[in-house]
């Protein structure tokens, strides 16, 4: 973590100290820089003044105007190097979020922060969009080249894709080299990616758009696919409720998860209780379902061989396949033992 060698508070108490008592409590207010922490908006200062917004706004521009024709403006030029720095080292564009949180520990803090940045001639606030968080830059031509890749890598992920992390910053990474002709560090890749409103990273570490319920789950049914995605393998719904608690902090109800798990048609029920992804192969249905599509496929087959093939779809003893296997309306054995559809 960056850490500013100077103190934010110190250097907004020297910047306000040529202002009358009126305009600073006006910013003081404005940015939550003074005894409060609550930056209150233009309406509610010029209520506290018996004066218009718009008085309030004309106000504070004349303030931070004159601070910075202030001598004592030219004292915070080190602080100003410091921060400019700091946000070089982060990536030259970053949301607002990421650098108030970055470089101040607190609330108060970061109001003081913020209140340089808007203060500093190298910094340049970029308002949030539809495509883009607030954020600030030292760049604003690479800013833009940084947009039009984060635009690309969202146009180049569909809907349904989950790209694990170490894939979409090696793509971010190629992008950046194609366009910016540099290599770019890792840390500076998930700076930009912390930008994008459209692209998000999940509770396991896998990226792709926001729109997509892999990303934002928005129930039960999503977030139990998305366990047993990571776990690879079929799951009992007792497994699959305890790891949604512990994997998402949500507590998930066992019976709920189970009801939730029929419903779907991304699961299957392969044994007593347990359940897997369609995804993987595996077929809806009895298990004299299973063992008919697998007479349908392949005729006459050994009963040992109808075992190991039911036993990779199905959760079960084989004395229940054995069962159905004797239910002569469904299938016949012929003179040397192989089955087959009746």
């Amino acid at each position: 973590m960056l850490q500013l060698s100077f103190n934010p508070k110190s250097v907004t108490k020297i910047l306000t100290m040529p202002l009358n008592d009126r305009t600073r409590d006006i910013i003081f207010q404005r940015f939550g820089i003074g005894q409060s922490d609550e930056r209150k908006t233009l309406e509610a200062i010029g209520q506290t003044y018996g004066i218009t917004r718009e008085r309030i706004r004309q106000l504070e521009n004349f303030a931070l105007k004159s601070i910075r024709q202030n001598d004592n403006f030219e004292r915070a030029t080190d602080a100003f190097a410091e921060l400019k720095n700091a946000i070089y080292q982060k990536g030259i564009l970053l949301s607002e979020k990421e650098i108030l949180e970055t470089l101040a520990k607190d609330i108060s803090a970061r109001n003081h922060l913020h209140f340089l940045l808007v203060l500093g001639d190298d910094f340049k606030k970029l308002k949030e969009d539809e495509e883009f968080y607030h954020r600030w830059t030292i760049d604003e031509e690479r800013s833009e080249i940084i947009h039009n890749i984060l635009r690309k890598l969202y146009k180049d992920i569909e809907k349904e894709e989950l790209m694990p992390e170490k894939d979409i910053v090696a793509l971010t990474q190629e992008y950046a080299k194609e366009n910016l002709k540099e290599k770019i560090l890792e840390e500076m890749i998930f700076s930009w990616l912390r930008i994008s409103k459209l692209i998000d990273r999940n509770a396991l570490g896998e990226w792709g758009p926001i729109s997509s319920e892999n990303i934002r789950p928005r129930g039960v049914r999503d977030l139990a696919f998305l366990i047993f995605r990571k776990s690879g393998s079929p799951l009992h719904f007792t497994e699959v409720a305890n790891s949604i608690s512990s994997t998402f902090s949500k507590e998930a109800h066992p019976a709920t998860v189970h009801n939730e798990l029929i419903k779907d048609p991304r699961f299957i029920l392969v044994g007593r209780g347990i359940y897997a992804l369609k995804d993987w192969g595996y077929s809806s249905g009895t298990v004299r379902d299973i063992i008919k599509n697998i007479l349908k496929s392949s005729k006459n087959l050994t009963k040992e061989e109808i075992i190991k093939k039911v036993l990779k779809e199905r959760y079960v003893k084989e004395n229940t396949i054995l069962v159905n296997l004797q239910n002569r309306k469904y299938f016949k054995r012929n003179k040397d033992g192989a089955y087959s559809i009746a």
